[in-house]
């Protein structure tokens, strides 16, 4: 309805927006969250990468790997590999949680660590390492490279 050479939007027109709108939203937003699951599962995998290289450049420099045989804290500041980070690894899905590392017969030529996520991460974005819903952590090994757990 034209009132003085003004024209406005009719109360349909808006709510077709609205719908448009909605609709619009409803398909976004779980392809953003699915996005978003799939680069902390990402960053994980680099932060234990990183530290596995860190684990890699202690036994260049020392012909072993460190004598920890219990979960150990990865820290910048961890006596053993801590020289060889840069900064501490933070997991995207627990940031207040700490990477650890555990090396098994570090004094013989079979060693060989582990390092763990501490985060639950989405199962969805672990398929490709054998994650189900009843695994959601990120292991990575020196015999193995990555696995559910």
């Amino acid at each position: 309805m034209e009132r003085d050479g003004e024209r406005g939007f009719t109360l349909i027109e808006m709510m077709i927006v609205v719908a448009i709108i909605a609709i619009l939203v409803a398909i976004l937003v779980p392809n953003f969250m699915k996005a978003r699951a799939q680069a902390q599962t990402a960053a994980c995998e680099a932060n234990l990468k990183e530290i596995a290289t860190a684990l890699e450049l202690y036994q260049t420099d020392h012909q072993q790997y460190p004598n920890v045989t219990a979960a150990t804290n990865v820290t910048s500041t961890e006596p053993n590999i801590g020289p060889y980070l840069r900064q501490t690894p933070i997991d995207p899905v627990a940031p207040s949680g700490n990477y650890t590392y555990q090396v098994t017969n570090p004094d013989t030529g079979t060693a060989s660590y582990t390092i763990t996520c501490p985060g639950s991460h989405d199962p969805a974005t672990l398929t490709a390492i054998g994650g189900t819903n009843s695994k959601t952590g990120i292991q990575y090994t020196s015999a193995n490279g990555f696995a559910a757990q």
